[in-house]
C-alpha cells in the first residue's frame, strides 16, 4: 500500500458524521485538479474520503463547518486500490480556508389539518402530507388536492392516524 503525508484542499461535500468511536468523524472532500482549465467540462471531480482521529479536529468538524466550506486537511493519504474506490485521508490537521455562503432557505411552511400535517414549499406545487404521528400519507399534486388525499386516507385507514 502506497501512502504519503500530504495536504489536500477541497470543498466539504456534506455535514461530517460521527465515526464509530466517539472521538472520530468522517466526511468527504470534493477536490478539483489544479489544472482544471485544461480539462474537459465534464471531467469528474475527485472525492477524498476523510477520517479524523483527533478529538479537537472532530469537535471542529461536528460543530464548526458546513457543506461548501473550503478546507485544507493534512494527513496520511491512501490512494484508491481500484478505480471505483475513493482515496482515503486520515486527518491530523484541519484549516478552514473559506466558508460557504449562508444558505438561503426557500419559503416553506407547515400547516395542520386535524390529525394531518402538510408541508407547503414555495418552489413546488406538490404538497407532502403526513399524519401527526409521522405516517406518510402521500403527495398531493397541488394545495387544492390535499382534502381529497386526506379523505382517501381516512376511508382506507378507517381514520387511523
Amino acid at each position: 500500500m502506497d501512502t504519503k503525508h500530504c495536504a489536500v484542499d477541497g470543498w466539504l461535500d456534506a455535514i461530517p458524521v460521527p465515526g464509530r468511536r466517539s472521538d472520530t468523524a468522517t466526511f468527504d472532500l470534493i477536490v478539483r485538479p489544479a489544472d482544471i482549465d485544461t480539462l474537459a467540462d465534464d471531467a469528474p471531480d475527485t472525492v477524498v474520503s476523510c477520517t479524523s482521529g483527533d478529538p479537537r479536529i472532530t469537535h471542529a468538524l461536528l460543530t464548526g463547518v458546513q457543506p461548501g466550506d473550503l478546507l485544507r486537511v493534512t494527513g496520511t493519504l491512501v490512494p484508491p486500490q481500484t478505480p471505483d474506490q475513493d482515496a482515503h485521508l486520515t486527518v491530523d490537521a484541519l484549516e478552514v480556508l473559506d466558508t460557504a455562503l449562508i444558505p438561503v432557505l426557500s419559503d416553506m411552511a407547515l400547516d395542520r389539518y386535524a390529525h394531518y400535517v402538510v408541508v407547503f414549499d414555495g418552489e413546488r406545487d406538490q404538497v407532502p402530507v403526513f399524519t401527526t404521528s409521522g405516517r406518510w400519507v402521500g403527495l398531493a399534486d397541488n394545495p387544492d388536492a390535499i382534502a381529497t388525499l386526506i379523505d382517501t386516507d381516512q376511508r382506507v385507514n378507517g381514520g387511523d392516524v
